[in-house]
């Protein structure tokens, strides 16, 4: 796993959105809201529209981790 997308739950929880809610409102599939709870790739196209529709930044959504880390690494 190269990617995580812990901070886009939590943005989640902040607004008081389930991940239905989140999925309707932003136009994704189950597959792709499956894909972002294993932190496994999306496409760019998909985490542009995520930002737009929840009015924040990549930033905001998603975690580049080093090389070679994993999230259980992460949180120690």
């Amino acid at each position: 796993m190269d990617v995580s997308y812990n901070n886009l739950f939590k943005l989640l929880i902040d607004k008081g959105m389930n991940k239905t809610e989140f999925r309707t409102r932003v136009g994704i599939s189950e597959g792709t809201l499956a894909k972002l709870s294993k932190n496994e790739n999306v496409s760019m196209d998909i985490l542009i529209r995520i930002c737009r529709k929840m009015e924040c930044t990549l930033d905001d959504i998603v975690m580049v981790l080093p090389e070679n880390e994993t999230i259980s690494e992460k949180r120690d």
